[in-house]
């Protein structure tokens, strides 16, 4: 990648600029389905039907809709396109088309990429010095979410419901699985922001969304960095997952299988990382238990959501400068 440096400021092309985006958000999807998080899928344990090159594949095929996210907010700060026109809805549908294309492994990234997908355009939106400045990508985050359109909202309806994850229960408004919630998004002019804004009590990624990436950014990353100072990459990744599995019910586990279990394997994380984690001989052990645990029956105590979770803080991670 060429490049031209002047002072701090590191100036890139539109194209490498888009580029590296998008190659630092897989980079961070990489990272978070290679470390060996009890209950995930992970080098070493799969799902039925789904496995470690399922999600490296679906990594792969993120690249030219991140590319393309990160190129619509370069347009948008170079003041050539409405931050309205983005369209997100339809770079996250096109997203999950070249992920199944390229693999036959089932839902792998869904979650990671509506939380991905804007901060890619977020990250085009940001000026590039010598790494992004997390605090005005932030600001831009709140901006592009915020500017969403019933379109979008229409987008992400069809891509949920060709991909039919698991766990989707019928919703208290605007239900994904009635004839008529389509037709009320374009009659009453409902953006995607508002959609998950319905759904952020019940789900973490609708949560995040709707409050500005509040459990990855204020809750992970700064647990992330600070493990990261005396301990390696995969240790680091695990107790942080075990942090945020500990301190936010995953909501997943919660939709498939009730809140109350969900809660019990929070509190059983927290007294993971009480004992250690990783650190600790009783930590060690602990988990190998806690992993086996969470792969009965179906996979259905799978946290998924808190992965998608670390997946986005991975990638604000390396856009921050962390490499391997």
């Amino acid at each position: 990648m060429a490049t031209l440096k002047t002072g701090a400021v590191l100036y890139l092309s539109p194209l490498n600029k888009s580029q590296f985006i998008s190659q630092c958000l897989q980079l961070g999807m990489l990272l978070e389905v290679s470390a060996k998080k009890p209950g995930n899928v992970n080098l070493l344990s799969g799902f039925e039907g789904t496995n470690f090159e399922h999600f490296l594949a679906s990594s792969v095929a993120c690249f030219p809709s991140f590319v393309k996210a990160a190129s619509q907010g370069i347009s948008v700060k170079e003041g050539n396109l409405s931050i309205e026109k983005v369209g997100m809805g339809k770079i996250i549908q096109n997203c999950i088309g070249e992920i199944n294309a390229w693999q036959k492994g089932g839902n792998t990234l869904l979650g990671s990429v509506v939380l991905c997908v804007p901060i890619a355009v977020a990250a085009g939106m940001t000026q590039l010095e010598e790494n992004f400045d997390l605090i005005q990508l932030r600001l831009n985050l709140k901006k592009i979410v915020e500017s969403t359109t019933s379109e979008d909202a229409i987008y992400l309806y069809e891509t949920i419901n060709d991909v039919k994850p698991g766990g989707l229960n019928r919703a208290p408004d605007l239900d994904l699985n009635s004839p008529d919630s389509k037709k009320r998004l374009i009659r009453e002019n409902i953006s995607l922001y508002e959609v998950f804004k319905i759904a952020a009590d019940y789900d973490s990624i609708c949560f995040e969304w709707v409050n500005n990436y509040p459990i990855t950014l204020d809750v992970a990353y700064p647990f992330l960095k600070e493990q990261m100072q005396t301990r390696d990459l995969n240790t680091s990744i695990v107790h942080t997952y075990l942090r945020l599995l500990s301190a936010y019910p995953d909501t997943l586990i919660s939709r498939k299988v009730g809140e109350k279990i969900s809660k019990e394997i929070s509190s059983e994380a927290n007294r993971l990382l009480l004992l250690g984690g990783l650190d600790t001989e009783v930590g060690r052990k602990g988990l190998i238990k806690f992993d086996r645990k969470l792969r009965e029956n179906g996979n259905k105590l799978n946290p998924g959501t808190t992965a998608d979770l670390i997946s986005a803080t991975l990638g604000f991670f390396v856009l921050a400068g962390y490499r391997p």
